[in-house]
């Protein structure tokens, strides 16, 4: 329940796409529920064949894959021909349809707003890392806008297919070989449960260079201690989860709390009161840095085709609860800001050089500390 309700505050975004915020704002749930939730059970609703993770065509991106996408770089970067490590990137909400409650692995448009993401986002990693993103049957939009049975249904489906990719991930990786771990939205929902059930405990964890848990509430006391990796304190440091919220000022994160406060953590106990994991992406720790310390901002057209670094764009510091504050809403970066000066869609963008900086310090780190 806890995960459908943080996905219905976070996938607005993309609700924000299709429907006019005046509409959102008198409307916003109705509209959303009405238009959005599938009208079949999980039962009826159309699935499409179990992908094959053995063939490099099963993954959004793969070393072998042609074409791909995580591989692109803005002027000035390219993607490392012979990278140290391997990055597990598990991708956000992108299917929309009503019809069934998994997105089929051949729907276009569903794809084409995944290969946005893999270029926006993922392609922080391809510096020091080879990108592995698998195709799942990711839950639909709708399904995080009821509380009905079949939601979690269609949750747990898509976990199915994230868990056996990341099987068939390490099995191709070889075992001495570092490994990034890397979400956003739905995709840090699914990693956040691969590192309490694949990871936390397990010999596999020291392995794992970080984990980038971005655009996901993760309290410091009630949630982190099931992970059993600790808070990236410090730059370079391996072996540890980022997590970070973007918001412009004034933020209002009302509904994000609202629903933070009414639920438990991941060990049981309440998250009301507890400040959440805040990783400054310009620090690589918690703290404040100004604009001068942002090596570069991603501004992208809509496919990336002409996007551009803009160095010194946008500081960040973290609030006594957690939230990654941006100050002003910055110029060119406002067509899919969610209510609140909720900067969520561009977690990874407002940091992009800073993040592919710091995936490098960080296996640097985990390199030196073997």
């Amino acid at each position: 329940m806890a995960a459908r309700r943080f996905l219905w505050i976070i996938a607005i975004v993309i609700m924000i796409v299709i429907a006019a915020a005046f509409a959102y704002r008198l409307f916003g749930t109705q509209i959303m529920r009405m238009a959005m939730v599938p009208s079949v059970t999980f039962e009826e609703s159309a699935k499409a064949p179990d992908p094959l993770y053995g063939n490099p065509a099963g993954w959004l991106a793969h070393p072998a894959l042609p074409g791909n996408p995580a591989r692109w770089a803005p002027e000035g970067y390219q993607a490392a021909p012979r990278p140290g490590a391997a990055v597990f990137y598990i991708t956000p909400t992108a299917y929309l349809s009503r019809d069934r409650w998994n997105a089929p692995l051949d729907d276009t448009d569903t794809n084409d707003r995944l290969a946005i993401f893999l270029r926006s986002q993922a392609t922080v990693f391809n510096g020091v890392a080879d990108v592995w993103s698998p195709r799942y049957r990711q839950a639909t939009f709708g399904a995080f806008l009821t509380s009905e049975a079949d939601a979690l249904r269609a949750l747990d489906f898509a976990y199915g297919d994230v868990r056996r990719a990341f099987d068939a991930f390490l099995e191709d990786v070889p075992a001495d070989r570092p490994i990034i771990l890397a979400g956003h939205s739905q995709g840090s929902l699914h990693l956040l449960r691969l590192l309490r059930e694949r990871v936390a405990g397990k010999p596999l964890a020291r392995r794992v260079v970080a984990a980038y848990v971005a655009g996901w509430p993760i309290s410091i006391s009630a949630d982190l201690p099931a992970l059993a990796l600790p808070a990236c304190a410090t730059a370079g440091q391996p072996g540890c989860v980022l997590s970070w919220q973007s918001f412009a000022e004034p933020a209002d994160p009302k509904q994000i709390m609202a629903v933070y406060d009414a639920t438990p953590g991941y060990t049981g106990v309440p998250r009301r009161g507890t400040p959440m994991v805040c990783t400054n992406p310009l620090l690589g720790a918690p703290g404040e840095a100004p604009a001068a310390a942002n090596m570069g901002t991603l501004l992208p057209n809509s496919d990336l085709s002409a996007a551009t670094l803009e160095p010194g764009r946008v500081g960040a510091r973290c609030d006594a609860q957690g939230f990654l504050l941006i100050g002003e809403p910055p110029e060119g970066l406002g067509n899919y800001v969610l209510p609140g000066n909720n900067y969520h869609v561009y977690d990874y963008p407002l940091f992009w050089a800073n993040l592919r900086a710091d995936a490098e310090a960080r296996l640097n780190g985990w390199q030196a500390a073997r």
